[in-house]
């Protein structure tokens, strides 16, 4: 199955002004990079992958709209998986695209 393709196109949309990013498909998803490095990434579900820094990410996980992202039953530290519920609008998407460019913003280039 491939990648929410309209989530896909709201977060091309809410990341088109900003400098360094590209975008390519991996993990069945359609990743957004930023210098090199994954920010965000539409998944299948219609779901949001958000990379974020593992200590405020911990934080904001409520175990039923953002939970710790998981591939083959691992939990991947700063990454978090946000319910399509959860970005079904810009406002509510922007946040978390926001996140997700801000932690890799801190970063190196690579």
């Amino acid at each position: 199955m491939g990648y929410d393709e309209a989530l896909a196109r709201r977060i091309h949309d809410q990341l088109d002004a900003e400098a360094g990013v590209t975008s390519r498909a991996m993990f069945g998803g359609l990743g957004f990079m930023v210098d090199g490095h994954m920010a965000v990434a539409a998944a299948s579900s219609g779901a949001l992958m958000v990379h974020v820094d593992p200590a405020d990410g911990a934080r904001w996980v409520d175990g039923e709209t953002v939970n710790p992202m998981e591939m083959r039953g691992r939990s991947m530290a700063g990454w978090l998986l946000v319910a399509p519920e959860a970005v079904a609008d810009d406002e509510q998407l922007d946040l978390w695209v926001g996140r997700g460019v801000a932690h890799v913003r801190t970063l190196p280039p690579k």
